[in-house]
């Protein structure tokens, strides 16, 4: 046996795969410092006859450590242990990252927007609750066809490396926007054509998007109060300045807003429901609002969110659709209908825009993930999707009535919910003896991932509420939930 061989250190394999243990035990000796830097090893033949096992086992083993850069190979000379292991690098960078930093840097250096951000993220971060029941602003995820979706998938997928597309195509893939052109057209009544249409990462990419193209530093905005707190960080990042304006059962007070914040360079929007209060902007206010635009060079961004959630009568036409200025910009998800991680959403944009928006779009992350767009074009196109959401307004409407129902007997003394013809989450008005806070962290006790109305005010509310989804769970299990809450009540 040749020298090198007779002193290497013998490798000694636990259970399993012969060429994962073989790997394992020679970067085990490489990192505990038997096998120092520059040692050569032995060939993988006479690795082989030492230990009694398979020659491709072992050539297995050396490549992957080559591979990972523990090993390395010269020319006619053999295999060696590298100077530098991988290992001491990663640990000198992570010594590095955790070094205490520069006493001078205190974060003058950032934008000075963030300041004002950091408000708005305190303000609802300590509400937000993951994996718990009644959280807001989920769907149906139980009623998801699953199977269905994973046979397109797979379908779709054998068919993936034949797909002609253009990929620098920041619009989005133009079978999907003819798609969702069609289906908006005729649910919604949005007027325009898939060349308006560009395809996003959801509601906020919507939402920053067009804060980046529209607006300026001190640049007014109004914003429902309450009012959904994402566009109050996205309107803040840019420098706007957001101005609450009053919102009813009649949905945002138009004529308020004019009176107060008259100089107003976009307004914000949920017509068909008001984010969170539920409310829908009527057609006097809708027609009020369009004209006011028009005359003076606004522009409106409608959030229609979760329009297709209407449980009484076909969904209210779409601002934008009454819009003949094109002053509207029209923004819609899947997110609530398919499921929360399902991160597309489109914009129906002004002709006039859709250059500027298309750059803003390929700028901000070049394009959204085709194989999930041509997936979502083929749901919508075979008919899929309008099942699906037939499907999912008929549940709504019961979770909602037994959620409804549930409070009414089981916290009459606590709060009071009344239906509403749209949305998946109640507004609980809280009794007077009842403070926010306490009712919040009595839901937490229990799980329930409610949300304080005061999270979405940018002014102290008049009246205290908390929201409570229902659509993402069963009746027995809306049931059970506001039976534990009530528990915790009487003790």
């Amino acid at each position: 046996m040749k020298k090198n061989a007779a002193s290497f250190p013998s490798l000694l394999l636990k259970k399993g795969k012969i060429k994962e243990q073989f790997y394992l035990a020679l970067k085990e000796m490489i990192l505990n410092g038997q096998l120092k830097s520059g040692r050569k090893i032995p060939s993988s033949r006479t690795l082989s006859e030492m230990m009694s096992i398979s020659r491709n086992s072992v050539l297995s083993g050396v490549e992957r450590l080559v591979d990972e850069g523990y090993l390395m190979t010269k020319s006619g000379s053999g295999t060696y242990v590298t100077n530098t292991i991988p290992d001491e690098v990663i640990q000198i960078k992570s010594i590095s990252v955790h070094k205490k930093p520069d006493s001078e840097n205190n974060g003058n250096d950032l934008n000075p927007h963030m300041d004002v951000m950091k408000t708005v993220w305190d303000m609802t971060r300590p509400h937000s609750g993951n994996n718990m029941l009644f959280n807001i602003g989920v769907g149906c995820v139980d009623l998801f066809p699953y199977e269905l979706w994973g046979r397109l998938l797979g379908r779709i997928w054998r068919q993936f490396r034949h797909q002609d597309w253009d990929l620098n195509e920041a619009l989005g893939y133009k079978p999907l926007r003819s798609a969702i052109c069609e289906y908006v057209r005729t649910t919604r009544g949005v007027n325009c054509s898939d060349k308006q249409i560009i395809i996003l990462n959801g509601t906020q990419q919507a939402i920053n998007l067009a804060a980046q193209v529209l607006l300026q530093k001190g640049d007014e905005v109004w914003l429902d109060e309450p009012g959904y707190d994402g566009a109050l960080g996205a309107f803040t990042s840019v420098g706007a300045t957001v101005r609450p304006v009053v919102s009813d059962k009649d949905g945002m007070d138009i004529s308020y807003g004019i009176k107060h914040w008259p100089s107003a360079k976009m307004i914000f929007t949920s017509p068909s429901h008001q984010f969170p209060l539920g409310g829908t902007l009527s057609l006097s206010r809708r027609m009020a609002l369009l004209d006011w635009a028009s005359e003076n060079k606004m522009w409106i961004f409608e959030d229609d969110y979760n329009s297709e959630f209407r449980y009484t009568g076909q969904p209210i036409q779409a601002l934008q659709g009454l819009d003949k200025q094109q002053r509207v910009i029209y923004a819609g998800s899947f997110s609530k209908m398919m499921f929360p991680g399902f991160n597309l959403g489109f914009l129906v944009v002004p002709e006039n825009l859709v250059e500027s928006f298309k750059i803003a779009k390929y700028y901000a992350d070049t394009r959204t993930s085709y194989l999930e767009q041509i997936i979502l074009s083929s749901f919508i196109s075979e008919g899929h999707y309008a099942r699906h959401v037939r499907r999912v307004r008929k549940a709504c409407y019961e979770r909602q009535r037994v959620m409804i129902e549930a409070i009414q007997l089981h916290l009459p003394e606590i709060m009071f919910a009344k239906p509403s013809d749209s949305g998946i989450h109640v507004v609980c008005w809280l009794s007077e003896e009842f403070d926010e806070s306490y009712v919040i962290d009595q839901c937490r006790k229990v799980g329930l991932g409610a949300q304080p109305l005061s999270r979405y005010c940018q002014t102290p509310p008049t009246s205290q509420a908390i929201l409570l989804g229902f659509a993402a769970h069963s009746p027995a299990e809306i049931v059970d939930g506001i039976k534990k809450l009530a528990q915790i009540f009487t003790c």
